[in-house]
């Protein structure tokens, strides 16, 4: 958002204030109308923000897609697997540590449909639910030669300061879509509801996207735009981080 945002607030002339939360903090934010917009990714939740008559105007911005990581001696054996269900059934069934966000963030939600796919229900002392971001998620996986789940952006951008290793990628129940969304005006009439619309339109504009598409990390591209201003590509087809 760093990157993003400043020739929004440039030709605007307008400020963004920004709050880092996970989807479900986000969203609590969003049915309290503390916020003005929101850009989160769980699109169950999402779709039943606005079904419930707290948000309108949802659109897509941007995918990117999740990644089980773990240590290179990965004694689950699930190194290159496709079926991301089946690689968490093997965590279990090995018992291998698996580190969980813990903190109703997209990502967690994510985890947890995956173990729901796989009617499992993973518990103590293999099993740890520490309620942190992904940064300290990736740093406690590696400090314990752990497995958790992570967005590949994130992963990319502590990549160097871990010694995790991506090891499953590519099924596409673990596609990773962002949307943007307004808070509801008629429910929380105090809201910048016209801000929220500009900001809105300009990150699924051109420019918004391209300025998307040009954010990268060591020579990686984090996310890839998929808004109304461009073609929707296969989310599929992410390249195996290095």
């Amino acid at each position: 958002l760093k990157f993003l945002l400043p020739p929004f607030e440039a030709k605007q002339k307008l400020k963004v204030h920004v709050i880092s939360a996970g989807t479900g903090k986000a969203i609590k934010l969003g049915e309290n109308g503390d916020v003005d917009a929101i850009l989160v990714h769980s699109r169950p939740d999402e779709d039943k923000f606005i079904d419930s008559g707290y948000g309108v105007d949802r659109r897509d911005v941007m995918y990117n897609d999740f990644i089980i990581v773990g240590p290179d001696t990965d004694p689950a054996k699930i190194r290159g697997a496709k079926d991301a269900v089946e690689a968490m059934k093997k965590i279990h069934d090995n018992k291998s540590l698996f580190i969980s966000r813990g903190d109703d963030s997209g990502t967690h939600k994510m985890e947890k449909r995956l173990w729901n796919l796989a009617a499992l229900q993973p518990q103590n002392p293999w099993y740890l639910s520490v309620g942190q971001g992904m940064g300290e998620v990736l740093s406690m996986a590696s400090s314990k030669q752990a497995y958790t789940l992570a967005d590949r952006g994130t992963y990319i951008s502590f990549r160097q300061r871990t010694q995790l290793e991506l090891l499953v990628a590519g099924d596409p129940r673990i596609n990773n879509p962002y949307g943007i969304m307004a808070v509801n005006p008629k429910r929380h009439p105090g809201i910048n509801y016209a801000g929220a619309q500009a900001l809105i339109n300009w990150i699924t504009s051109p420019e918004g996207q391209q300025r998307i598409a040009q954010f990268k990390l060591n020579g990686e591209q984090l996310f890839f735009p998929n808004g109304d201003a461009m073609v929707k590509p296969n989310v599929s087809i992410l390249p195996v981080a290095k």
